[in-house]
């Protein structure tokens, strides 16, 4: 009996010790979940997605971009944190055998174009200035919010770019470059003004890896298509549009993309093995030296998607608006509002008045020759009376 009730107690003090060994291994899990959520410090996400190639034959330029908005999108960051930048508009030029579209794969079953796309700067928009100046944020006061960066310190931003480049440059539309050491010089700028946490710097041209190598900017992680000396080779060549459709590299990271969600815990090392020299043809590289985090805790999604941070709370919040208090706030946004001197543009009365007001009566100004035929009167008026004599050879 004495036997069976230590069997007993040995067994529920086992069970015991087991239960919080499950709870402690329950809490630290979720602590890590916490911490990985909130590791990389930035509070949201930004995106700039460049295409500088003109001209039909460079159609793959264009869907490398468009594809690459369409992820972006789809793992959560909107349209009004993607600055999205096309020197070229394919899907309206005359040779598309299917027009409004741009496909990237040649089933084409996906129109990477789509309904919704917002180009922000298009066409001839596309220069290295206007590049420069989004990233800087040296644009014009009246330049519209859908073409601004509006990032902060707490901002991830992801860069990509793709066209034809060589040895330390990049071409925008065959008429102008940018150099590795204006856009090192541009990153540099955008780390003093504070307007990025973290930025993940993506490129897809002939001797790509050249564009990084003057980055001396903190916290900047960057990829290229291919190694200097090397060319970036096109892939899936259509004989329906006579063109190639996607750039090899950007295909098969989009390809790894499409495999990601928003709750993904893959990471940046995986994105690094995505494109093998055997797919690439060309040799892909990654710095990442200037990061502080290693590769392997950085999520995809820190860049690829959008965070929205919870904050948890045990207060009560009333959702009821009082109203009362409403009521007085609104009275005293009234009154403010009848003290506030009206504004005034270009000194111009509201438009009612002007529609209303009576015109106005001109100042009266003699005829044009009226002048000059009292003067002629007067001459000879006075010729007539003192100077008659002489004017006898006149009259």
């Amino acid at each position: 009996m004495v036997a069976s009730c230590f069997l007993r107690k040995c067994l529920t003090a086992l069970a015991g010790l087991l239960l919080l060994s499950f709870g402690s291994l329950a809490a630290s899990q979720i602590e890590d979940q916490t911490e990985q959520f909130f590791r990389s410090g930035h509070t949201n996400n930004w995106a700039v997605l460049v295409c500088t190639s003109r001209f039909w034959f460079n159609y793959r330029h264009v869907a490398n971009t468009l594809s690459v908005y369409r992820s972006v999108k789809r793992l959560g960051i909107p349209d009004s944190h993607i600055v999205l930048m096309l020197a070229d508009d394919m899907a309206c030029n005359p040779r598309n055998p299917k027009p409004a579209t741009v496909f990237s794969h040649k089933n084409m079953e996906l129109n990477v174009y789509g309904d919704d796309v917002e180009v922000d700067y298009r066409s001839y928009e596309v220069t290295v200035e206007n590049f420069l100046r989004v990233l800087t944020g040296r644009i014009p006061p009246s330049t519209p919010r859908s073409k601004r960066l509006l990032s902060d310190d707490r901002s991830n931003i992801l860069i990509y770019m793709t066209g034809h480049g060589g040895n330390g440059f990049l071409k925008f539309q065959d008429s102008e470059e940018i150099t590795n050491i204006e856009l090192a010089d541009a990153f540099e700028q955008m780390w003093q003004k504070r307007r990025y946490n973290e930025l993940l710097f993506i490129i897809d041209t002939c001797q790509g890896a050249s564009m990084y190598e003057r980055f001396y900017s903190p916290n900047i992680m960057a990829l290229a298509s291919s190694q200097v000396g090397e060319d970036s080779l096109s892939h899936q060549p259509d004989p329906a549009i006579g063109v190639h459709l996607m750039d090899r590299y950007t295909f098969y990271v989009l390809e790894f993309l499409e495999e990601i969600n928003p709750a993904s815990q893959t990471n940046m090392n995986d994105l690094f093995q995505v494109c093998p020299k055997s797919l690439c043809v060309s040799t892909p590289g990654h710095r990442t030296d200037l990061f502080q985090r290693d590769p392997k805790n950085v999520l995809i999604t820190d860049f690829f998607g959008s965070v929205r941070k919870v904050e948890i709370t045990t207060e009560t919040i009333r959702l009821q608006p009082d109203l009362g208090n409403m009521e007085n706030r609104y009275k005293k946004e009234w009154m403010d509002e009848e003290l506030m001197e009206p504004l005034k543009y270009a000194e111009q009365l509201p438009v009612a008045q002007i529609i209303h007001q009576k015109p106005k009566l001109k100042d009266w100004h003699p005829p044009g020759g009226f002048i000059l035929g009292l003067w002629a009167l007067i001459i000879m008026v006075f010729f007539k009376t003192y100077g008659i004599k002489h004017m006898k050879f006149i009259f």
